[in-house]
């Protein structure tokens, strides 16, 4: 059966880190069907997560069609035997309908996200991971336990160098996932009073709060850039360790291979977006009766007092690094 499987399609569209979780359900999809070719429908803002996956025959983007039926035609031209939704939204609805081929769809966890954000009721307490979601999306397949993947082409070399370096990565698209600037600022000079050395990373919306405090921790260097993702690939490879919050560059971070501590505010691991099959280290107030308060984040705390995050003081955080830290 296996052997009849010429062609398949994955869409996932957005965003980085969703994009980077699929990677596992790619490798284990090469490994069922080694003699298929899988292609990768996503938008170019995405390209560097997944251009240089080496389970991939090729990347197509959202944006390069001028609508979405001349998308559909390309598509319906390429004779998949079966697309894997892993979006599951409108757009990739509206796509895969247009295909008289078999299709497979990555079920949401909408209701149990909303009973344990509004009424605070936790059917997700034995949570799996959303690439254990994805790959429950199509029959009889079965992950490994590797964790993501993110291909740097060998052209692409670190731009910094040493042996006590802590990355840090203070950027979310989401204020109530972000912990507080000072706070990066107090943890990174207890960090170089330490001997550690704090390069800061981030995407072209991270630029300003990466120059702010880099420029207030002593010997700090901010390598933040306009979405350079394989750059800040190839230099997040040279840390000991990447400070983060729950964001794309932690799911970066791990698909390099290097350790991450995650500081969780608004959101909670049971959502599936937790560090997958990595080394690391969550740290997140458990004493509130709030949280979660969003399954992707707030613009500002509904309470008023952002405790989520504020009592996460500097002195907690770095305590759990310090101990983590001699694990490694």
């Amino acid at each position: 059966m296996n052997s009849a499987i010429k062609k398949i399609l994955v869409i996932r569209l957005s965003s980085l880190g969703d994009i980077l979780l699929t990677t596992p359900v790619l490798r284990a999809l090469k490994k069922k069907f080694i003699e298929s070719e899988i292609d990768f429908l996503t938008r170019e803002s995405y390209a560097d997560a997944i251009n240089f996956n080496q389970n991939l025959n090729e990347v197509l983007f959202y944006e390069k069609y001028e609508n979405t039926k001349d998308l559909i035609k390309v598509l319906q031209n390429k004779n998949y035997n079966f697309v894997v939704d892993l979006q599951n939204n409108f757009r990739s609805k509206k796509i895969i309908s247009n295909l008289n081929i078999k299709k497979y769809k990555y079920k949401k966890s909408n209701i149990e996200k909303f009973l344990l954000v509004n009424i605070k009721i936790n059917l997700l307490k034995n949570y799996k991971t959303i690439p254990e979601k994805y790959a429950e999306s199509i029959p009889d397949l079965h992950l490994n336990k590797n964790g993501l993947e993110l291909f740097i082409p060998k052209n692409i070399n670190p731009q910094i160098e040493g042996n006590n370096l802590i990355g840090f990565c203070p950027g979310s698209r989401h204020f109530t996932k972000m912990w507080l600037e000072e706070y990066f600022v107090e943890l990174g000079n207890k960090l170089s009073a330490e001997g550690y050395n704090v390069v800061l990373f981030g995407g072209e919306s991270d630029i300003e709060v990466c120059n702010r405090i880099s420029n207030k921790i002593f010997g700090a260097v901010n390598l933040s850039n306009k979405n350079n993702l394989l750059q800040t690939a190839a230099d997040m490879k040279m840390c000991k360790l990447i400070v983060c919050n729950d964001s794309g560059l932690m799911h970066t971070a791990t698909a390099v291979g290097v350790p991450v501590a995650a500081i969780f505010g608004s959101t909670v691991k049971e959502f599936g977006f937790s560090p997958y099959n990595s080394r690391s280290l969550i740290i997140e107030n458990n004493s509130l009766s709030c949280r979660p308060c969003s399954h992707i984040g707030r613009d500002k705390c509904p309470k008023k007092h952002f405790n989520c995050m504020r009592e996460l003081t500097p002195t907690i955080v770095n305590e759990q690094l310090i101990n983590y830290l001699r694990k490694i």
